[in-house]
This record gives structure tokens, C-alpha cells and sequence, in this order.
């Protein structure tokens, strides 16, 4: 693996403008581009996910897991949201590289031709599957553009989880909240309903109040 480049170093990617804006922090916001969230994800959580990305390198979703900064999400989850923060739907070409997933996700964004299809917003391959070489070949060019140095990524501190009995009790505020915005709209749509049928009884016409 080469030697690790200096922050202030790094390649900018062309479509980004010159200067401070291409020194990638670990701090920085989470909104370089408008990524698509995944269901059940949060700003927040995707901002999580971003620095766990760099500090421990895409596809490494075991040790994301063992550092337990994203409580209760899974490897498929967190791959799904991988993908919707790059802008494309493969990430083997990525996989092991410690990277920031909204950097390329913003340049995949302003990607045009009659070649580029999207789902989700994310791009997908519509040619043939890539052999072992070429995704290897991607990979290591996207590690001489992309990847974070080392003093950088090894500095970031993932945060660690609440304790799980107030997580828990969080999570229950939640779903309390949740039920009870469902049993408002379930009581609008029947009084709807009623109405309706009120109406339909009457003809359509409504009595005058006496």
C-alpha cells in the first residue's frame, strides 16, 4: 500500500473548487452533496457512517460493528446507505479504502451522458459485469485519487453508543410517538370515510342547520 499523503496534499477532485474545500476533515458537514437517505437512517447516523467509512475502510462492516458507533444497524443497511452516499450501486471498486463516501457521492452527482443511468439516485452498471482485474484496477486508482491520509482517518474518534438502557428507552419515546401520529391518521381517513358515506346517503346535500 503507498505511503500515506499529507492532508493538505490530497488530490481535489476536478469538479470541486481549489483550496481549503479540498482538505478532507473528519469533522466536516454532511451535506457536500444531497445523498438519498435510506430508510430508517437519520443526518446524524450518516454523518456516523461517514467518518466510519474513512476510519475503517468500505466493506469493513464488521469492525464498524464492533466499534458499535451505529447501534442496531446492519451490514446491509449500512451497505445500502454506502451506496446512496457514493451515488452508485457498486462498491467493490472501494472496497478496504479509507475514503469519504460524500466527496465522490458529490462528483458522481454531476455525472451526464447517455451512459448514465440512475436509480435512486445512484448510478448503475448497465454494461457487462466487471472481471477481478478491472474492479482491482478501479480500486487502486481510486485509492491514489480518493483515499484519506493516514494521520487523518487514524485521528478520527467514532463516537460511542449511549448507555443501552437509555438508547432503549429513546427508542420507545420514538415508537410511542410514531404509534400515535398513525392513530391520527387512521382516525382522519375513517372520519373521511363517514363522510362520505353521510354524504352518499343524503344525496350529496347537506341539511341546513335549523
Amino acid at each position: 500500500m503507498s505511503a500515506a499523503r499529507p492532508a493538505a496534499a490530497m488530490e481535489a477532485p476536478r469538479s470541486m473548487p481549489t483550496g481549503q474545500r479540498n482538505v478532507v476533515r473528519s469533522n466536516d458537514s454532511a451535506s457536500l452533496w444531497n445523498c438519498t437517505l435510506s430508510p430508517g437512517w437519520t443526518l446524524d447516523e450518516v454523518q456516523v457512517l461517514r467518518q466510519a467509512l474513512m476510519k475503517l475502510g468500505v466493506g469493513n462492516w464488521m469492525k464498524i460493528i464492533e466499534s458499535k458507533c451505529l447501534p442496531g444497524k446492519t451490514i446491509a443497511q449500512m451497505n445500502l446507505q454506502t451506496q446512496r452516499m457514493l451515488g452508485q450501486q457498486s462498491t467493490a471498486e472501494f472496497n478496504g479504502l479509507h475514503i469519504d463516501a460524500l466527496q465522490i457521492g458529490e462528483l458522481n452527482s454531476k455525472r451526464q451522458g447517455p451512459e448514465i443511468r440512475r436509480k435512486n439516485n445512484c448510478i448503475v452498471n448497465t454494461g457487462g459485469k466487471l472481471t477481478r482485474e478491472e474492479v482491482e484496477s478501479r480500486r487502486l486508482a481510486h485509492r491514489e485519487k480518493f483515499e484519506v491520509a493516514q494521520e487523518v482517518w487514524s485521528a478520527i474518534e467514532l463516537p460511542k453508543p449511549d448507555n443501552p438502557l437509555i438508547l432503549l428507552d429513546k427508542k420507545r419515546e420514538e415508537l410511542k410517538s410514531l404509534q400515535a401520529e398513525l392513530d391520527d391518521v387512521v382516525a382522519r381517513i375513517a372520519a373521511a370515510e363517514q363522510a362520505s358515506i353521510s354524504d352518499q346517503n343524503t344525496g350529496g346535500i347537506k341539511r341546513p342547520r335549523e
